[in-house]
């Protein structure tokens, strides 16, 4: 069976695959090109072949109608609130692992063991080289700030990332605090939220907005594309944090799923995104920082700084992500 073949028998989503020796077949909310250098050195060193199949929405719902028919062994997700969709649906499975155990901290991994963070991000602060003095935003707190009126440019505030960030305001001050708050981000936009975290970047080069919200791992991405990096070398990256906590961070995850045609090979594939090798071309080609002690930073990333991550657990943070939603709906910060 050629890849092609078995990704598109994934994404038709219409027939049941049968389990091969060496195959794993993965459902990814991460585009396949993001993560196609680590699954090629993963086949080179074990010969195991991995069918990758983009399922952009509606993973859970995917997962839960295939139900032992479904093909996927595992789900890759960008964070911690798909993740524990996944895992509230019912359609994952624990993993007892050594290696998972010993590679990742336990905060960035389920007590349960369904599901288990491969690498993170920091929701940091963009901000205009030539209008934003250093020291001038140091906290998430300071966003409500009314100095930063019609300078601030968000994506959309219903965005998973932003989600999870006033989740995490939530969890550090209550709902009323974050309501005022998101009221304050919305005061102070100079547009709309609109397009992604780059075009945030784009929008602070052209002089549209001052500061923006975003990944840390975009600036890494512009920076490779020489038609983005200029735009990218106009911003300095703030790490801003909670007032007496630290700054919002996020994982990509995985999760072994219930049905798992392949399970064995699927739990290898796992241990391995945790490994040496992974985690070192997750940090050189995807500019996110390694879940495992003692991996290298890449040089881009390692020159932003070092940062003190929040340590408010983030199964705390996604189960406040319905609030959130409710919050963002109601001061209607999109209108």
């Amino acid at each position: 069976m050629t890849f092609r073949l078995s990704l598109a028998a994934l994404a038709l989503g219409t027939v049941a695959m049968p389990a091969l020796a060496d195959e794993i077949n993965i459902y990814s909310h991460r585009q396949p090109e993001l993560i196609q250098p680590i699954i090629d050195a993963f086949t080179a060193e074990t010969g195991i072949t991995v069918n990758i199949a983009f399922v952009d929405k509606g993973m859970s719902e995917r997962l839960v109608a295939e139900g032992d028919r479904s093909p996927a062994d595992l789900v890759l997700t960008v964070d911690i609130a798909r993740l524990t969709q996944v895992v509230d649906a019912g359609v994952t499975q624990p993993v007892e692992s050594e290696v998972l155990a010993a590679n990742i901290p336990a905060e960035l991994r389920d007590e349960a063991n369904h599901w288990f963070g491969v690498t993170t991000r920091a929701r940091i602060v963009y901000a205009s080289k030539d209008r934003v003095a250093e020291g001038e935003v140091t906290t998430y707190e300071d966003l409500a700030d009314p100095k930063w009126k019609d300078r601030i440019c968000i994506r959309s505030g219903t965005n998973d990332y932003n989600v999870a960030l006033t989740a995490a305001v939530i969890a550090h001050h209550g709902e009323e605090a974050a309501k005022t708050w998101l009221e304050g981000v919305k005061a102070n936009l100079a547009r709309k939220p609109d397009g992604g975290d780059r075009d945030q970047v784009k929008a602070i080069a052209a002089g549209e907005c001052d500061i923006a919200v975003g990944n840390t791992y975009y600036i890494g991405q512009m920076m490779a594309d020489p038609e983005q990096r200029p735009a990218a070398e106009a911003v300095n990256i703030v790490f801003p944090t909670f007032t007496d906590a630290g700054t919002h961070v996020n994982v990509s995850g995985v999760a072994l799923t219930k049905a798992a045609p392949n399970k064995d090979n699927a739990i290898k594939f796992m241990e391995w995104l945790t490994g040496d090798a992974a985690q070192k071309i997750y940090a050189e080609t995807n500019y996110e920082f390694p879940v495992k002690a003692g991996v290298e930073k890449s040089e881009l990333v390692a020159s932003w700084g070092e940062f003190t991550a929040d340590t408010k657990p983030l199964t705390e943070v996604a189960k406040l992500r319905p609030a959130a939603l409710k919050l963002i709906e109601e001061v209607n910060f999109d209108g």
